[in-house]
């Protein structure tokens, strides 16, 4: 065991953020713990879960369990579709579904009710959409925090907490280490945003990679920005752009692709250890 803390930053990033999971199973191969988790969008997800006791193993199941049957995911959408008509086009011609029946309806059992429940400190990230700001959950309803973490504008309604409007934390901090406790020794941050990729023969993306690139650009912008003035410890970037936002149906082949972050993962988080525990920099 280490008296090394360590903070863990999952970041946002749609479907690629299922490469958290070798992520987190790096950190149980070498018998750690995070100190501390910061998390946004669906990084809030597992990073929720994993606060909740639950480990890499656990979550590498549970996420293939959830999409493992692509007629039970989409009768579960179903039942969640809008059901009036000022719910279905919110905004002229856009479909928004309630992120928090969504959570619940997926992975709600295994997320506790409270930020009090948790067995690690937990920090999530949203956007306040009146404000223009970043929020930082840390307390009350963790359903609706997550929720509100989650809110992708358009594909979800804003979630309301503390009498705020909510959307989805990627807007404003894609990638939170920069959340986590100031006391900690060694920062991991996962970033998952990924790239725009074309589709296979078509260089000219449709509306709705249109959107969601623009806001993978606008993501990558604000990673970038903050690399310049900080860097975490351990920066992990899965190879997994292939892979768009909404492919929650190829779960089996993200955690392949992102498989070899694994062995990397563990190699540098353990230098990390050693370095602080014989009081050099680390690397």
């Amino acid at each position: 065991m280490t008296t090394a803390r360590i903070g863990l930053a999952l970041g946002g990033g749609g479907a690629r953020g299922i490469a958290h999971v070798p992520v987190i199973e790096a950190f149980d191969d070498l018998g750690v713990r995070p100190t501390a988790i910061a998390g946004t969008s669906i990084g809030a997800i597992f990073g929720a879960a994993h606060a909740a006791g639950l480990d890499g193993k656990a979550l590498r199941e549970i996420s293939q369990a959830t999409f493992a049957d692509r007629n039970s995911v989409l009768a579960r959408l179903w039942k969640l579709r809008p059901r009036k008509l000022g719910d279905l086009f919110g905004s002229p011609r856009i479909m928004q579904f309630d992120a928090l029946k969504v959570l619940e309806q997926f992975v709600g059992q295994h997320i506790p009710a409270t930020f009090n429940d948790l067995e690690t400190p937990l920090t999530l990230i949203a956007t306040d959409f009146y404000q223009c700001r970043e929020v930082r959950l840390e307390r009350g309803s963790l359903h609706h925090a997550v929720a509100a973490s989650i809110a992708i504008p358009a594909l979800f309604k804003p979630v309301t907490v503390g009498g705020r409007i909510m959307v989805d934390g990627g807007l404003v901090n894609p990638l939170p280490f920069d959340a986590l406790p100031s006391n900690i020794d060694i920062v991991v941050a996962s970033d998952v945003v990924g790239s725009p990729i074309p589709r296979k023969g078509r260089n000219l993306p449709g509306a709705g990679d249109a959107v969601f690139g623009a806001t993978q650009i606008l993501m990558q912008s604000i990673v970038l920005e903050k690399l310049k003035n900080r860097q975490p410890d351990v920066l992990v970037k899965p190879d997994i752009s292939g892979f768009r936002v909404l492919d929650f149906m190829k779960t089996a082949m993200i955690l392949e692709a992102a498989e070899p972050m694994r062995e990397m993962v563990k190699q540098r988080v353990a230098a990390a250890i050693e370095a602080y525990e014989t009081g050099r920099e680390i690397a």
